[in-house]
């Protein structure tokens, strides 16, 4: 294991100076917060993830969960997460006061979440769904349903999941075929299962609570007639003990990454007793739990971020540690009377690690982005304000939930590949990092569906209006950096990108506006791929001339070679990275048509 996981500098660097945390904490709902009140969580979640969270990674991972009697065994640091995550606020803490909440602002708990899933990927999992299914009778429960469930859920007595995928459904949730017949005493009887359903079961919650996506009996066909219901493993009956709710798991599935991650098949009232209790109202369950999805698409996006991170660091450190052949003398020759170098001095070791640098800190950068624009959508009174940064968090959380996941995955690779024979031996955690972080790309919702998104719904989002949005952000980046004479080569750089983007964007849009929306949505991904490297470059330009700017001033909070490494990053990423979006649009460009089905089959 590494010595570090995590540059807790360059995490406050991004939250606090960069994108200006201070902001989301003047407005009225953070008020009792400040930035030293925000440094000592931080420094507290540290503390708690080097002890609790960090020296446990490796274990969980060779000790994976696992079904076994009818139910789901886990580490026994999963019984530790949610007792003292729930004492610490890690469930509670962004919901309102009168919620049991800690009205902490998106941007913090953001942060502190990559800590933690930076030290143990393995573990944020089973609070963080607990958070996210609370979210959800907070938002739309009855009062009854948010005394009987949250406060246990809060505390980390009672985890939570969310339960969406069927066996026979997959992604395409109008397919869904579970069961909700109402009763006489106003709940429902559930039947159907539900699979891939992440921390499902496990030994240390007293109860589970679900919150499962089923079709009243009668109910319109499609996504239209589908509702959300809480469906906990054990109902308290009118005393008030916890019974059996007949629900039952019926395995566990043994993944090849996040192995200490339960993720269960569950099946619901195969004795006819599973009781559910309708959230909100009837046929609106869908629209209900994707309002949280942006929630839900950040987590991810900040868990590729954090492996990411980790792996980096990791690679790093052994590049340090490792000698291994000798550098190039000015001949061209190596001298073998000369002793061995660190593997740090190698310039295609320091390109690999650079490449790991630029997509971790600017995935990051991208996840504490999306945390701001939540927030001020959130707080703001002005409603023009709220509607701005309403617009820019819904076109780039596609981008958020993505970059991280693929690029992350290729980062880890690119470690991995420092290591060399190493990286592939299971005595050095990179092998661990690059099958752990190879689920994101498929979490809520797989690449294809996030970049069918972004192009076929966010692009288009008010008539271009999140677009126009975001263009106008990424050119005050680009006039701030041109006040710096180094800098304006790569304001330059992306400029012209932006003249290009809007070139491939008419392009596509024009399959669009002709209904040809097979042809529209056919290259997706590599547009997904194209606008993302755009953004982050935009990301790393705006660290650039944050960087400079505390160089030029002299108001500087970290070291100078601290700001001169993320100027130099910002270059690495505008040599290496944003190049590629040329040959992406000449394939966005292109006229040929090769991945839509026809008359004749191309596989065999």
């Amino acid at each position: 294991m590494a010595k570090k996981y995590v540059d807790i500098n360059t995490l406050k660097y991004l939250l606090y100076d960069v994108y200006q945390l201070e902001e989301v904490l003047n407005q009225d709902r953070c008020e009792d917060h400040d930035i030293s009140s925000m440094n000592l969580i931080l420094d507290s979640v540290k503390d708690f993830s080097d002890r609790e969270l960090y020296p446990y990674l490796k274990e969980m991972d060779e000790q994976p969960a696992h079904y076994k009697d009818g139910g789901v065994e886990v580490h026994k640091q999963v019984g530790v997460m949610m007792k003292q995550g729930g004492e610490m606020g890690f469930i509670s803490g962004p919901f309102d006061y009168e919620e049991g909440g800690l009205q902490l602002p998106m941007m913090l708990y953001t942060a502190s979440s990559f800590i933690q899933e930076a030290a143990n990927n393995h573990l944020t999992g089973y609070i963080g769904l607990t958070l996210g299914a609370a979210e959800l009778i907070i938002n739309f429960g009855s009062q009854e349903l948010k005394d009987i469930y949250v406060p246990k859920m809060l505390s980390g007595d009672w985890g939570g999941t969310m339960c969406l995928t069927e066996p026979q459904a997959g992604s395409s949730l109008s397919d869904i075929t579970t069961k909700a017949i109402p009763q006489s005493d106003g709940s429902y009887k559930i039947s159907g299962q539900k699979i891939f359903i992440s921390g499902g079961d496990h030994q240390y919650a007293d109860n589970i609570v679900h919150l499962v996506l089923a079709r009243i009996e009668g109910a319109p066909a499609g996504t239209k007639g589908i509702s959300l219901f809480v469906v906990p493993k054990k109902r308290p009956d009118e005393e008030g003990n916890l019974v059996s709710n007949d629900v039952t798991t019926v395995a566990d599935f043994q993944k090849m990454g996040q192995r200490g991650y339960c993720t269960t098949h569950l099946g619901f009232g195969d004795a006819g007793e599973c009781q559910g209790f309708l959230v909100g109202e009837a046929n609106k369950g869908l629209k209900y739990m994707f309002l949280m999805m942006n929630g839900a698409r950040i987590a991810v996006g900040r868990g590729g971020a954090a492996i990411a991170t980790a792996a980096y660091h990791a690679s790093l450190e052994y590049a340090k540690e490792r000698p291994q052949g000798r550098k190039l003398a000015s001949t061209g020759k190596k001298d073998p009377e000369e002793g061995q170098t660190f593997i740090i001095n190698h310039p295609d070791v320091r390109r690999m690690l650079l490449f790991q640098k630029t997509v971790s800190e600017g995935s990051l950068g991208l996840v504490l982005l999306a945390s701001k624009y939540y927030d001020l959508k959130h707080t703001l009174t002005d409603e023009k304000e709220k509607e701005k940064y309403g617009l820019l968090l819904e076109l780039i959380i596609p981008m958020v939930k993505t970059y991280p996941s693929e690029m992350g995955a290729q980062s880890v690779s690119n470690g991995l590949q420092v290591l060399g024979g190493y990286g592939f031996c299971t005595d050095f955690i990179l092998q661990q990092y690059h099958r752990d972080i190879r689920i994101f790309s498929i979490y809520e919702g797989t690449t294809g569906i996030q970049s069918q998104d972004l192009l076929g719904r966010k692009l288009l989002l008010e008539n271009g209006k999140a677009l126009q949005l975001l263009t106008e952000e990424i050119k005050q980046t680009i006039n701030s950096a041109l006040k710096y004479d180094d800098l304006k080569k790569y304001a330059g750089k992306l400029g012209d990108k932006l003249q290009e983007a809007s070139k491939v964007i008419q392009h596509l849009i024009g399959f669009a506006k002709k209904g040809d929306y097979e042809r529209f949505l056919s290259d997706a991904t590599p547009f997904m791929e194209y606008l993302s490297t755009i953004t982050l470059s935009w990301i790393w330009l705006e660290m650039a001339v944050n960087a400079k700017n505390a160089l030029v001033t002299g108001k500087k909070t970290y070291s100078e070679e601290f700001y001169e490494s993320k100027i130099h990053a910002m270059k690495f990423y505008f040599k290496y990275e944003l190049p590629k979006t040329n040959g992406l649009a000449e394939v966005l460009l292109n006229e040929e048509v090769l991945t839509i089905a026809g008359e004749k089959e191309v596989f065999n």
